[in-house]
């Protein structure tokens, strides 16, 4: 797999699982796109992730609605569906240029990593102005060629959400990136909806793009909590995108299912938990491991005593613990040694009580 240079860090196996907090779609102005920065940057992100796009430009049927979920009950749970304007929606998260400026010089001072998802070729620019590591391209996307090969042609690294997109369009999005000669490619399971359906998160996808593909692969979540999260790494995500908000009960998309300021170092801490767990797909152990284990194992002890110069075929022995001694495993290739010397009932045998003709 190739490693993606991000910053001071890496991607791809082998590495740290890279961790990007989303504060996108649940920044309403600057003020606030900096205290979700805060946030991320305090609870041990690695990144965090934002939208630049122009509005009026992006949405030509400016009366087209979108619906999704938002939590009205935090003790019942009880949610209600809203449908407004997509223009109403992408216009309360729009800054100007001069906002993102400022925005990812606040995040340079809390060494936290800033990129953004784009929409047309000026915000790329902008993005490599800022010096940017990395563009992410929004699922609807996946089939805009002409934005794929601009944001390749700047050599940053790309990543890429699939949404609902084939295979077929997949490979056919990773083809115009490489055609541009750029293989800085991280692939996103991103499931759709707001939000998603348990049965349209599809994590077993996961380990197929990563035989599909000699890139890291990430996974996008919109689901509460974190439990898919822990999932998609067991399956092998190289990178995590979780989305945050100040207030999970805020009347606006993707604040549902994001996480709240008291659970972010929460989230970083069960992903580094179970990184540890999960340990290496080679079962390797530890020299304490090695040692502790002889006192549950089995070792050769004689039943009656032995004399000098009998063999050990001659002997009875009984294999009890601890296992400090001749292990079971051993005992059979040493049947035609003898005794050193003569050894009393209940001795335990050590290659050292045995000698050789």
């Amino acid at each position: 797999m190739t490693t993606v240079d991000f910053g001071k860090r890496k991607v791809g196996d082998g590495h740290p699982c890279f961790i990007t907090y989303e504060a996108g779609p649940t920044h309403d102005s600057l003020a606030s796109a900096k205290r979700l920065v805060k946030l991320a940057a305090d609870a041990g992100a690695d990144a965090v992730k934002f939208q630049i796009f122009d509005p009026d430009r992006l949405v030509a049927d400016k009366k087209l609605t979108f619906s999704y979920d938002v939590l009205i009950d935090r003790a019942s749970g009880k949610t209600e569906t809203i449908e407004e304007p997509l223009y109403d929606i992408l216009a309360r998260r729009s800054l100007p240029e001069s906002d993102w400026r400022e925005l990812k010089a606040y995040c340079d001072t809390l060494d936290l990593a800033f990129f953004s998802t784009v929409a047309f070729e000026e915000d790329i620019r902008l993005l490599e102005s800022l010096g940017c590591q990395s563009i992410k391209i929004a699922s609807a996307d996946v089939n805009h060629f002409p934005l794929l090969r601009q944001a390749a042609r700047t050599g940053m690294c790309l990543q890429l959400d699939t949404g609902n997109a084939s295979l077929g369009e997949v490979e056919a999005a990773v083809d115009v990136i490489r055609s541009e000669g750029n293989e800085n490619i991280i692939i996103h399971q991103c499931p759709s909806g707001y939000p998603a359906r348990l049965t349209s998160i599809n994590l077993n996808i996961i380990p197929t793009l990563k035989r599909m593909f000699p890139y890291p692969v990430a996974f996008s979540d919109h689901t509460p909590g974190w439990d898919m999260d822990v999932a998609a790494l067991a399956l092998g995500a190289n990178l995590l995108e979780k989305t945050i908000t100040e207030d999970r009960t805020t009347r606006s998309v993707e604040h549902i299912f994001s996480l709240e300021p008291q659970e972010m170092h929460g989230f970083i801490q069960a992903i580094r938990d179970v990184e540890a767990a999960l340990g290496s797909n080679r079962r390797v152990l530890h020299p304490a491991e090695l040692e502790k284990r002889k006192r549950i194992r089995r070792s050769a002890y004689l039943q009656h005593g032995g004399r000098a110069g009998q063999k050990l075929s001659e002997v009875v022995v009984e294999f009890r613990r601890p296992g400090f001694g001749i292990a079971p495993d051993r005992y059979e290739e040493l049947l035609d040694a003898t005794l050193a010397a003569d050894l009393p009932a209940g001795h335990c045998l050590a290659l050292d009580d045995l000698k050789y003709d």
